[in-house]
């Protein structure tokens, strides 16, 4: 090769060794735990991962059947609502419909009250891509180089806010809740903000500075099957509208599922309501918004409560209890392979 001369070796002179040094890295030498496979720690390790499964596994499934729940689907006791939202012409038309229920015993403790959809795919890779984080920072940012498209402007070239199918897709029934205590009609206190992360709440959504949020959203619009702007999503408290309004991170908030549910109010333990929801008759008065019938949906409205393990998922415990079962079920085969393999040597020895 050009630009490159080799020298013969001297003579006399030894060859360049090859050998790595002589240490104890490079010659493994290390100290090192080097374990010894025997048919005792083999089957304890099975026996006692089993066992704790086991453990685990029950605890939970028994955590999460101590949970109180009531779950009702009100698709079909709404239906003369649902047929009004079947056409999109009546977007700007009020619909209430109300749902009759009774606990028959006390749901003790913190009550959550969720909103729950059934067959709505969120988990498309087009819907959960559609929306500009830059914009749900408070960013003053061009929408129409995001992924928000066809939902980022308008015709006009009004741009929208916030952009996106998801944000133009939000759940927005409204479910009051109404205690009938003799003759009366109570409605339950529920507070409708400190339900969604804290960072979602103080990180990822901010609203664009300014002296008044009508202010700063000048310029654009809401997104179409909204029925008023982002600014004015929670008219009785300030501090819960733009873009950290709680209904609207939570929905943000995208399920793996098509079948889901949300946190969208806890009930205020004040009063009468101070130890949970007291059994007797209550009702469900919903202003029916969001429609169904086109994807052939159904909506759930569920109370619940939570214990340590959460909610009522037993998955994790049952997981739990199949893992353990075959944990044991393995250490029991590999015994009695052992002993019949034991009993053989044993023969062959003899002969």
């Amino acid at each position: 090769m050009k630009g490159k001369t080799s020298f013969p070796p001297q003579e006399g002179a030894a060859p360049p060794s090859r050998c790595p040094d002589n240490s104890a890295f490079k010659q493994q030498r290390l100290p090192a735990w080097k374990p010894q496979l025997t048919i005792a720690s083999v089957l304890s390790s099975f026996f006692l991962i089993g066992a704790f499964c086991l453990t685990v596994g029950v605890c939970l499934v028994l955590s999460a059947n101590s949970v109180r729940e009531i779950q009702i689907d009100y698709s079909d006791k709404c239906s003369d609502c649902s047929k009004l939202r079947e056409n999109s012409s009546n977007w700007n038309k009020e619909c209430h419909c109300s749902v009759n229920f009774t606990l028959k015993e006390d749901i003790l403790g913190d009550v959550f009250m969720y909103y729950g959809l059934q067959n709505f795919y969120q988990n498309h890779r087009r819907y959960v891509i559609s929306r500009s984080d830059a914009q749900l920072l408070g960013r003053n940012v061009n929408i129409q180089r995001s992924y928000c498209a066809p939902f980022s402007t308008y015709g006009n070239g009004t741009p929208m806010a916030p952009c996106g199918a998801i944000a133009n897709s939000m759940f927005n029934d409204t479910i009051d809740l109404f205690y009938n205590r003799n003759s009366s009609v109570i409605q339950v206190p529920l507070l409708k903000t400190g339900n969604s992360w804290w960072t979602d709440k103080n990180v990822k959504f901010r609203n664009p500075e300014s002296y008044n949020l009508s202010s700063a959203f000048a310029g654009t619009a809401r997104p179409p099957y909204w029925q008023k702007p982002v600014y004015l999503l929670d008219e009785d408290d300030e501090r819960n509208n733009g873009y950290v309004n709680d209904d609207f991170i939570i929905w943000m908030r995208v399920s793996a599922f098509a079948t889901f549910r949300n946190l969208y109010r806890r009930v205020r333990r004040i009063q009468q309501f101070a130890e949970g929801l007291p059994a007797g008759n209550y009702t469900f008065r919903i202003s029916y918004n969001f429609p169904v019938t086109s994807f052939k949906g159904r909506k759930h409205v569920i109370l619940s409560t939570v214990v340590w393990s959460g909610g009522s998922n037993p998955f994790l415990g049952i997981a739990y209890l199949v893992s353990g079962t075959a944990a044991i079920l393995t250490g029991f085969v590999i015994t009695g392979i052992h002993l019949k393999l034991r009993k053989k040597k044993t023969y062959f020895q003899k002969q």
